[in-house]
C-alpha cells in the first residue's frame, strides 16, 4: 500500500478531471475518434477515471488491471473483427493503459501500444491532455488503418463519445 498515491486518489475527483476536460475537450476527442475511425474498420474508445475506490487502492490495483476492468464494461471487445481498441487513463496517477483485443493487438503488440502511452504521458506533464489524448487516437488510428484498411461504408459498433468514469 502506497500512502502517496492513496492521497493522490483521494484529492483527485471528477471536478479534476472536468478541469483537465472540459466539454469542449471531450467534444473534440469525441470528434478525433469519429475522424480516426473514418479511416479504418477498428474501433477507438477513450475512457478517463479520475481515481480508483477505496477498495481498489486498498488491493493496490494498477491502472493497467483497472483498464481491462474498464474495456470489458464498454464492452470494447465486442467488435466483429476483434479490433477494439481502449485508451484508458487513470487521471490521478496520470497513468495511461491501451488495452487492444487480441486481433489487432497481435499486429501491435505490447511495444507498440506502450510508445503511444508514453508520448500520451509525456504531453500530459506538460498540462497539455486535450492534444495528448488526440494524439494517441491519432497514433492508434494509423495502426487500425495500417491493418484494418478502411473498405466502403465504415460500421460504427461502439459509441464514440469519451467516457469518465
Amino acid at each position: 500500500m502506497n500512502l502517496k498515491r492513496i492521497i493522490r486518489h483521494l484529492w483527485t475527483d471528477r471536478r479534476t478531471v472536468r478541469r483537465a476536460f472540459p466539454s469542449r475537450s471531450m467534444q473534440a476527442i469525441e470528434i478525433a475518434i469519429r475522424q480516426a475511425e473514418a479511416g479504418h474498420q477498428g474501433q477507438i474508445r477513450f475512457a478517463v477515471e479520475a481515481s480508483l475506490d477505496w477498495g481498489a487502492l486498498l488491493r493496490d490495483q494498477t491502472a493497467r488491471d483497472r483498464a481491462i476492468d474498464v474495456f470489458s464494461q464498454l464492452r470494447v471487445w465486442d467488435t466483429a473483427q476483434n479490433n477494439g481498441v481502449l485508451i484508458y487513463l487513470l487521471f490521478a496517477d496520470h497513468d495511461v493503459e491501451i488495452v487492444a483485443d487480441r486481433g489487432i493487438h497481435s499486429r501491435v503488440g505490447k511495444q507498440g501500444w506502450e510508445a503511444i502511452c508514453q508520448d500520451m504521458e509525456s504531453a500530459f506533464r506538460q498540462r497539455q491532455f486535450e492534444a495528448g489524448v488526440i494524439s494517441g487516437i491519432r497514433a492508434v488510428g494509423e495502426h487500425l488503418a495500417r491493418h484494418y484498411p478502411g473498405q466502403g461504408v465504415q460500421v460504427n459498433e461502439l459509441p464514440d463519445q469519451p467516457v469518465q468514469m
